[in-house]
């Protein structure tokens, strides 16, 4: 089997050699099956880009996965130049698959990835020119992630015409596959599905959230540890949070869970911040003003010692979400899976539906929690007996098996096969 993968910002993981689509690549071959991912030649949310010359597109691979890279301008932030960078990649990528084609043959299907929905259309088209099927992953809700937001208004012109586009996606990939658990609820909900009187066929709705790579995982935690003091002192209770620290990842309640933690003058407790963001100065500034010293700021690591972290923490924390309308959908962080693989129990403010921290009852999910709250539930977990704590961390490993993308890949070859 052949099957080409369109997923705009998997440059990434060919720096990195991580990532969801990296890891299907992987293990796909396992299933004799031989994949080639598609992606842009700038590096989202970075300055990287892959050097083209003049050329459309460019040849790679990294161990043994071939990668080819689709021209397309530089972009900062969310604005006109973004939005000039995914039509450019859709545009160049129909061109790049018809010459591509002639050079090595046409796959045998292709796995088109969001996040926007132009490389599922893409997608479509081209496995139509070919003659193949095309399975459409849907990473993102757009426009429905725009809208609760507040990004775009429900009712303007604009949304109503990514509605329609959507639907069109759906009605069309001859398989879905949503990374959230409520891909089909979200489709009802619409009317879109056959018995509502759409035109979407349920049963081609598949469901692979994200997932981890255990076996590099650990290789990870072994091979790529850190000097920390804080990180190997036994006596702390550790809670750790690793990702960015943007305004929409909310690091500011887990700042304010900290300084209440402060007051009640538990020492024990301390807080480990590991990324960088647009907040992490006037973040860092707001401590240092306020005299909290139970939180540290640790910098941005490499994606390989995030393992050694997580492992040496004690309490890992989600981002903190402010209440909206897709969490009943369910979630696909993909910090939560590391989470899951470290064996330490993660705690939440978000319920989400489907949730797995509930399921395999691995850590704490208190929805809408006010920081008072989180703050109690973080010394209560600091308190709890050995057994008590024990249980949490195998019931985090047993989730982390079952995301293993080893599996998650099985269930995508069977649906490949299909």
């Amino acid at each position: 089997m052949n099957v080409w993968i369109f997923n705009h910002y998997a440059t990434a993981m060919f720096v990195d050699q991580g990532g969801r689509h990296y890891s299907f690549a992987k293990y796909l071959k396992e299933f004799e099956t031989q994949s080639t991912i598609f992606c842009a030649s700038t590096i989202h949310n970075t300055d990287g880009i892959i050097e083209m010359g003049e050329n459309i597109y460019k040849t790679d691979e990294v161990d043994n996965i071939p990668f080819v890279f689709i021209k397309t301008p530089r972009y900062k932030g969310n604005g006109k130049q973004r939005l000039k960078n995914m039509i450019s990649f859709y545009r160049n990528l129909l061109l790049v698959a018809e010459e591509y084609a002639e050079k090595r043959g046409k796959p045998d299907s292709i796995l088109a990835s969001s996040v926007h929905p132009l490389t599922l259309v893409a997608g479509i088209k081209i496995a139509k020119k070919f003659g193949i099927p095309c399975i459409c992953e849907v990473r993102d809700l757009w426009p429905e992630s725009l809208v609760a937001y507040g990004i775009l208004n429900k009712n303007h012109i604009l949304t109503k015409l990514l509605y329609k586009a959507e639907k069109w996606i759906y009605k069309h990939a001859d398989k879905l596959i949503f990374t959230f658990e409520g891909g089909k609820d979200y489709i009802i909900e619409r009317g879109w599905d056959k018995d509502s009187g759409g035109p979407v066929n349920l049963a081609k709705v598949n469901y692979i959230n994200n997932g981890v790579d255990l076996d590099s995982f650990h290789e990870n935690s072994e091979k790529y540890k850190i000097e920390d003091s804080d990180l190997s002192n036994d006596h702390l209770f550790k809670v750790v949070y690793a990702g960015s620290i943007r305004k929409a990842n909310n690091v500011q309640k887990i700042i304010n869970i900290a300084e209440i933690i402060q007051k009640k003058k538990n020492d024990r407790i301390i807080f480990l911040i590991y990324g960088d963001g647009t907040e992490r100065e006037s973040l860092q500034k707001y401590c240092r003003e306020n005299g909290i010293n139970n939180i540290k700021f640790k910098g941005v690591i490499s994606k390989k010692n995030i393992p050694y972290v997580l492992k040496k923490s004690d309490l890992n924390v989600v981002q903190l979400f402010e209440k909206n309308d897709l969490k009943k959908y369910g979630t696909s962080m993909n910090k939560l899976f590391e989470y899951f693989a470290s064996g330490k129990p993660t705690i939440s403010d978000c319920k989400y539906g489907y949730d797995l921290i509930k399921k395999y009852n691995c850590g704490l999910v208190t929805d809408n929690a006010t920081p008072e709250q989180i703050a109690e539930n973080i010394i209560q977990f600091s308190q709890i007996s050995q057994e008590d704590y024990e249980t949490y961390s195998r019931n985090a490993l047993k989730a982390a098996q079952d995301f293993d993308f080893k599996v998650l890949t099985k269930r995508l070859d069977q649906i490949i096969r299909k």
